[in-house]
């Protein structure tokens, strides 16, 4: 028997106390707080289930099984586990003492499907005009940052944005836990690793990065940056790789710069603030912020926003092409809302027929005007 079956077989006896959250396609996130209170996420709401580990000690040795699969440690020295599941899903876990109430496991599942913006029109969480402008911004190769808090979708959203690229260019894929699966044929995909438990065979997101620039991209998706790695990959952005994309975490465009330049700074490269500023200005040129409603878990892009650069302060500056608008809820509850555009028209509206691209404008034809 090949080591996958025998993981996967192992791995069924192991999770079995949560093997039906795994295999209902409706669950999008398993959440165990200690052996006895396990959580799932639905259509964007949690909900408490019935479901226990026999003990803290069957939990645990379910968390070490998928450890070794992965071939990484966890263990009171090493506390915290990130890896995946066979089908692809995420799985963050952490142990006693730094789980104060017991081991803690959660899995983000894997979606099978490659979502596209047809998808999110479908859902109501994009307008025509809006997944036209994205799908015109991606191939004139503008630079893309997906703003959102966690767990509002940020990962599979740049997912269906990259489903834009033309299928000829040549893309590389770098990840912390491999989630992104794109359409594109030429796709390359690398994930980093942690140290073994001599302390050797760590691989950091930064180093992978810097090696993607020797293999000949023509554009670098990052499935998130947070550390040092973010200046790597704004200079990149103005260097040469334009059209690349990544995530952060931030509730607001604003917010998803001063992030970025912040992570920058974290580099071992000494910069002065405004000039990390400065570069983070020019490399951007769309942020696209999602968000979740706890009202009725849905998630939906609410901004589409272009950053114009820095004022005289050295601030940014920026305006909203396209925003939400609250319209009321349905006869179920659900909030009712729409992407409209908001007057503002891009900078680079022109760059539309310079690149022979208008015979895509049809309903966004307001904003290339």
């Amino acid at each position: 028997m090949a080591r996958q079956s025998i993981f996967e077989a192992s791995l069924d006896y192991f999770l079995a106390p949560i093997g039906e959250f795994l295999q209902d396609d409706n669950v999008t996130e398993i959440m165990v707080n200690g052996h006895q209170e396990i959580y799932v996420e639905k259509k964007g709401k949690l909900y408490e289930t019935d479901a226990a580990f026999l003990s803290e000690d069957a939990l645990q040795t379910a968390v070490h099984n998928i450890a070794q699969f992965v071939g990484r440690e966890i263990d009171r020295e090493r506390p915290i586990l990130d890896a995946r599941l066979p089908d692809g899903s995420r799985v963050h876990a952490v142990i006693p003492p730094s789980a104060r109430n017991g081991t803690y496991l959660t899995i983000r599942k894997f979606k099978r499907d490659i979502l596209g913006l047809e998808d999110y029109l479908r859902f109501g969480s994009l307008s025509e005009a809006a997944a036209e402008f994205i799908n015109i911004c991606t191939k004139l190769k503008k630079n893309m940052l997906i703003s959102g808090g966690t767990g509002t979708g940020k990962t599979t959203l740049l997912n269906a944005v990259s489903s834009c690229i033309p299928a000829e260019e040549r893309l590389v894929v770098i990840e912390d836990s491999s989630e992104l699966k794109l359409a594109q044929p030429h796709s390359l995909y690398l994930e980093s690793q942690q140290r073994d438990a001599t302390g050797r065979g760590e691989l950091t997101i930064r180093q992978l990065f810097k090696a993607s620039l020797r293999m000949r991209p023509d554009r670098i998706i990052v499935g998130e940056v947070r550390s040092g790695e973010a200046l790597d990959m704004v200079q990149s952005m103005i260097s040469g790789h334009a059209g690349s994309m990544t995530t952060v975490h931030a509730n607001s465009a604003h917010d998803a710069l001063i992030r970025l330049e912040t992570l920058s700074l974290m580099s071992d490269v000494q910069l002065p603030v405004y000039v990390a500023r400065a570069q983070v200005a020019s490399a951007i040129h769309l942020v696209i912020q999602i968000t979740r409603f706890s009202e009725d878990g849905s998630r939906r892009i609410t901004r589409i926003t272009e950053v114009t650069g820095l004022d005289s302060d050295e601030q940014y500056t920026f305006h909203d092409l396209f925003e939400n608008r609250m319209t009321g809820r349905d006869a179920d509850g659900n909030l009712k809302m729409s992407l409209e555009m908001t007057g503002k028209t891009p900078s680079f509206a022109k760059e539309v027929e310079g690149h022979g691209l208008g015979h895509l404008v049809k309903t966004s034809r307001e904003l290339w005007s």
